[in-house]
């Protein structure tokens, strides 16, 4: 355990025991890491992240988290007035039970690591919070993959939560995030070193590197890359190819292929409305308050989208954020948005 006095952010690993998935695969002793932040007797705040994320939402002084600029000390989501808790997602690769987790054997799942879907990730955090004795949480935040666990959250478990909060997130993927999707799998799966999943250890498949550069295309926009880079080179390179390559190495250095593939596949498939009759039937029924907020330019997540199901559900608030930012607008640009909310937060149920 890893406590920091100067942001007083705990990081530890908890086990929940064996879980038993949707598919009704069990693994066995799952452990989730999570990063804990704020007065322990605090109103909870439960962050979901994205698909490259993990749990250090806030981070430290030295190594800010990923949501840093939203959530701390005196931010939009004051961690003198919250706790916040942040779960590396099950099937992830930050300390969490995932592919590259050791079976009960000995040996690596690797590909052998079960299907997750996103109810599973869910039902392993609630199980992590009861762990730690917090029966109720006043809201869950997400955005992306962070948001479809945010939806699902109020759908399993609406006695736990006061209110949610939906970013750059529908209710299922789209066909044209499915495809991109597909192409970043094919581009891991069809790499020589990738073997069947059973690549050398600490040497992730350079398909891994294509997979991140792929995605970084659709986060963002035509008008940003034109904007940031307007076509020039160092030499025979142009900038935007040497940024895409660094975004590609950068995180082949900190994820896991196997994990990468785990979490596309539960993304592809999540539909909140399968096992409910349908997604407008499953969204008629979330009685509690939910703010939704659409990106400018967002392909994986489309605005027009956002605001139809949100239109659907009985006490929601939508917004839509102008930004050249695209998807990835829910990580940037706070000031654009982050008063939406803390208006949201202090709305009293």
């Amino acid at each position: 355990m890893m406590i920091s006095q100067q942001t007083k952010t705990t990081t530890a690993d908890i086990s929940i025991g064996s879980f038993t998935l949707a598919s009704g695969a069990v693994l066995e002793d799952v452990t989730l890491r999570y990063e804990r932040v704020g007065p322990s007797d605090a109103p909870v705040i439960l962050v979901c992240h994205a698909l490259t994320g993990n749990h250090l939402t806030v981070g430290t002084e030295a190594e800010p988290g990923w949501w840093s600029g939203l959530i701390g000390p005196g931010k939009t989501i004051d961690t003198a007035h919250y706790q916040v808790i942040t779960f590396n997602v099950l099937g992830g690769c930050s300390g969490s039970t995932g592919p590259a987790s050791l079976q009960p054997n000995g040996k690596p799942y690797r590909s052998n690591f079960p299907s997750v879907t996103i109810r599973d990730m869910v039902r392993a955090q609630h199980g992590a919070l009861q762990k730690l004795n917090i029966q109720h949480i006043d809201t869950v935040i997400g955005g992306s993959l962070g948001g479809m666990q945010t939806l699902e959250w109020g759908l399993l478990f609406p006695e736990a939560v006061n209110k949610l909060i939906v970013l750059a997130a529908t209710p299922a993927l789209s066909d044209y995030g499915i495809a991109f999707n597909h192409i970043a799998a094919a581009a891991i799966q069809n790499d020589p070193s990738w073997n069947n999943g059973y690549y050398l250890p600490n040497q992730q498949p350079n398909g891994l590197e294509i997979a991140r550069m792929i995605g970084m295309v659709t986060y963002r926009s035509a008008e940003l890359f034109s904007a940031r880079f307007n076509r020039d080179k160092t030499g025979d390179a142009y900038a935007i190819s040497s940024y895409l390559n660094y975004q590609g190495e950068k995180l082949a250095d900190r994820f896991d292929a196997n994990s990468y593939l785990c979490l596309l596949d539960a993304m592809n498939h999540h539909d909140i409305g399968a096992g409910r009759k349908s997604c407008n039937k499953a969204l008629a029924s979330l009685q509690l308050p939910v703010l939704t907020i659409s990106y400018e330019k967002d392909l994986i997540y489309h605005p027009e989208t956002i605001k139809d199901f949100s239109s659907v559900l009985p006490h929601a608030t939508y917004h839509h954020v102008n930004t050249i930012f695209g998807h990835d607008g829910f990580l940037t640009e706070y000031d654009k948005w982050a008063g939406y909310i803390e208006q949201f937060l202090q709305f009293d149920i």
